[in-house]
């Protein structure tokens, strides 16, 4: 049976009563978000956060990595011991929902392993609940080989599709968030929590327009906020912002939603460094901590040399997309979806290291040591 007419009636609905509320942004927020001195606060206790997006080699995606027969710890501990080497001190990883539905107790179990073992890097880590961009349809069990030469071929979104579209079905999803976010809400080794990596990002295989899939992510995240929010985890919750205009009379209900219900304030930046500085003046009247959560595209002007001491010299965390080259072979740019590659770029697009350790680019891990070492306090 089609819902799709069912479940269009009830996004329009419901996001046409987000609208109704005042735009000033109060009456967007949820209870229980941190005032921004508090988030402040918690900033000042951290050092300057350099990290990455991590994946490890071995894996093509985020069932691949967590899964029983795939968790891989002798790599992850091999890959966060270089990370470790060039001064990283956190790592930002995604998670999945059918992982919990496969076998809740063994996830927990190798989230609290990979949080030791990157607690021994010294390094903390952001969870990643949930992700609206690449293949909408994710299965458990064996994962696909990936497919020569090209940019994330075997990501997967989480939630499926399905569940996604069909309002009706975000309910499964609680147990999930309120079953991860409590076991670890204490952990020291947890930094914060990310809810939901670029919602409304759409592909043509979703089957939804653009607005309708923000339309129904924006439903969604409303829930994650809120059932984050009864867990009350003492790490903050954020979502990041990443499309159109983040503030201002063009912003749209979904970005609005998030900059009002984050308690630090995160953002993707794939840009020339003129862009960043413009997008990060945008959203430093918010008053809250500001953490780049991706960025490193290198042919698009988003680099090391650029980016890491304007993020430095304004105390924005950082996190570049990718550390080793591996299956999900982000190397390889966006447009390798439209275009063949029978090779590796010359400019690689995302990640730094080789999987046998060697740089990319030696210059980029000279830049990231130098200004790591003296990592200071907020």
């Amino acid at each position: 049976m089609n819902k799709k007419p069912y479940n269009l009636i009830v996004w329009l609905t419901l996001v046409m009563s987000m609208v109704s509320l005042s735009t000033d942004g109060a009456e967007l927020t949820l209870s229980g978000r941190w005032s921004a001195d508090k988030a402040r606060q918690w900033y000042q206790g951290q050092p300057w956060l350099v990290g990455c997006d991590f994946t490890p080699s071995t894996a093509i995606n985020q069932l691949e990595m967590w899964q029983a027969d795939t968790f891989d710890l002798k790599t992850i501990d091999r890959e966060l011991g270089w990370a470790a080497d060039m001064g990283m001190n956190t790592v930002r990883v995604y998670l999945h929902d059918l992982l919990w539905q496969q076998d809740r107790d063994g996830f927990l179990k190798r989230i609290d392993q990979f949080l030791g073992i990157a607690d021994k890097h010294g390094i903390k880590t952001m969870l990643v609940l949930c992700d609206a961009v690449w293949n909408p349809h994710p299965k458990p069990g064996k994962q696909p080989e990936p497919k020569p030469h090209l940019h994330n071929s075997g990501w997967v979104q989480s939630p499926h599709i399905d569940i996604l579209k069909d309002i009706t079905s975000h309910k499964t999803l609680e147990p999930y968030f309120k079953g991860v976010i409590g076991r670890f809400k204490d952990d020291k080794r947890v930094l914060l929590w990310d809810l939901y990596n670029e919602p409304g990002n759409d592909r043509k295989e979703d089957g939804m327009t653009t607005k309708e899939k923000e339309a129904v992510c924006l439903i969604l995240l409303e829930k994650m906020f809120t059932w984050a929010r009864e867990v009350n985890p003492s790490q903050p919750l954020t979502t990041g912002l990443w499309n159109k205009e983040w503030v201002g009379p063009n912003v749209s209900s979904l970005n609005e939603f998030i900059a009002a219900n984050s308690d630090v304030i995160s953002f993707h930046s794939y840009e020339a460094l003129s862009r960043t500085t413009e997008r990060v003046g945008s959203i430093r009247p918010f008053g809250r901590p500001l953490l780049c959560t991706e960025y490193l595209a290198r042919a698009t002007g988003s680099k090391f040399q650029t980016h890491l001491p304007y993020f430095k010299k304004n105390k924005i965390a950082a996190y570049n997309w990718g550390f080793v080259a591996g299956k999900i072979q982000t190397q390889y740019p966006w447009s390798s979806w439209q275009k063949k590659f029978t090779a590796e770029p010359t400019i690689w697009h995302h990640d730094v290291l080789r999987p046998d350790g060697t740089p990319f680019d030696t210059s980029e891990v000279e830049l990231i040591r130098s200004l790591t070492k003296g990592a200071f306090k907020h």
